[in-house]
């Protein structure tokens, strides 16, 4: 049976407000998150994902209020990430109203707390987030990449597709492969760094990252990816969510 591609907007939050910029720098504010919510629920989404992106890089935990505001006002599936340090932070928020939790500093931290989330709630609650960029200078990785945290604003040296097949190994139910290079410049997916996780882990992939155009979401359902993710294209309108549906059923993707 073929499993059909999800496409996903994604809500990065901010001091309660949607943001995007390009790499994570140069953030400009793209509306009020329930509302955005709203929208793509109306448009068609099959999830949402709400990232707290300076929950981890300030300390705090994700702004639980506005994730039950959001899940109050969508009926898909919400995928919540940004400052989930323990099972303890990933019941509040499936009490919230999340479905899925996102996590990822905090298991490079401690890769235990990926058993621990899988043993408590099940994988199918727990999205490992990796936030991978291509390595320069000095750093050097057997497949070319390399994880990062709190934003993309530090380097671990771990590999990225070594710690992808790890966490799901650990119990992690979906892996999301986020392109540092490729955030916010509407350029296109890493194609090649999805093919080289996707060798490597049979759960569902998602992909994020560099979506411009219709054809880049083709592109990385090509290259194996099970979900799209988006931001700047659906939050300011040059693309909705039915476009990219309209454009993948066209090449032959089943879609829902």
């Amino acid at each position: 049976m073929t499993v059909a591609l999800r496409v996903i907007p994604c809500l990065d939050v901010d001091g309660g407000r949607v943001v995007k910029g390009v790499n994570f720098e140069n953030l400009r504010d793209a509306g009020d998150p329930v509302e955005l919510a709203r929208r793509y629920d109306a448009e068609g989404a099959d999830e949402v994902t709400f990232l707290d992106v300076s929950a981890s890089s300030s300390g705090r935990d994700t702004t639980v209020e506005v994730v039950r505001r959001t899940a109050e006002e969508v009926f898909v599936p919400l995928t919540v990430g940004g400052g989930v340090r323990s099972t303890q932070d990933v019941d509040r928020l499936l009490r919230a109203g999340a479905d899925k939790v996102g996590v990822n500093t905090a298991a490079i931290a401690r890769p235990e707390l990926i058993e621990e989330i899988a043993h408590r709630f099940g994988s199918q609650v727990l999205t490992i987030s990796i936030d991978a960029r291509r390595v320069t200078g000095d750093v050097r990785t057997e497949s070319g990449y390399e994880v990062t945290t709190h934003g993309g604003k530090r380097g671990t040296g771990l590999d990225a597709v070594a710690w992808a097949a790890r966490a799901a190994e650990l119990g992690a139910g979906e892996v999301l492969l986020n392109s540092m290079d490729a955030d916010g410049t509407e350029a296109g997916f890493d194609l090649e760094m999805i093919r080289d996780v996707r060798s490597a882990v049979r759960v569902p992939l998602v992909a994020s990252g560099g979506a411009g155009t219709v054809e880049h979401f083709v592109d990385a359902a090509r290259a194996g990816a099970d979900a799209v993710l988006a931001a700047s294209v659906f939050h300011f309108g040059q693309l909705t969510v039915r476009d990219v549906k309209d454009a993948l059923r066209a090449a032959g993707v089943v879609v829902r």
